[in-house]
């Protein structure tokens, strides 16, 4: 396989993560009710419908707590895209210290985020753009085996 090409195929997917984890950032930064975009895992989550939980008066502040979370939520996204997409375009993922450690970052917070998905919103979207970015990662480690150490 031509050298190039294989190198492409390696940084390019891992970018393309970084790009993802910010676009996902901005939509629940910018989301005026962002909970509601992940509605009915959530529900089914906390055993109860939204407009139940916002009708008790004791959770009267719990919109405003919501927002607050998943916003600072969408901020973490965004950092870490951008470290990401940073990273990348730094090292060019030119050594093989440098594709390893983002590999392991990445499978390690890929794991731990499918443990979470599966295990508490077993019915979210979100698991779709999972898989997404897990078939981007090993695509590009499958091209990295074919760049020289």
């Amino acid at each position: 396989m031509n050298k190039r090409i294989a190198h492409n195929l390696t940084w390019g997917p891992i970018f393309i993560i970084g790009i993802i984890a910010c676009t996902l950032g901005l939509i629940g930064c910018l989301h005026q009710e962002p909970w509601l975009l992940d509605q009915t895992p959530n529900e089914v989550l906390i055993q109860t419908s939204f407009n139940a939980l916002f009708a008790e008066k004791i959770n009267s502040g719990l919109s405003l707590y919501l927002t607050t979370l998943y916003k600072f939520f969408g901020m973490w996204l965004i950092t870490i895209g951008s470290l990401v997409i940073g990273y990348v375009y730094v090292t060019r993922l030119g050594t093989k210290v440098a594709r390893n450690s983002i590999f392991l970052i990445l499978m390690a917070n890929f794991l731990a985020t499918y443990y979470l998905a599966f295990n508490y919103l077993s019915s979210s979207s979100l698991i779709a753009i999972l898989h997404l970015l897990s078939f981007f990662l090993a695509l590009s480690v499958f091209f990295s085996k074919y760049l020289p150490d």
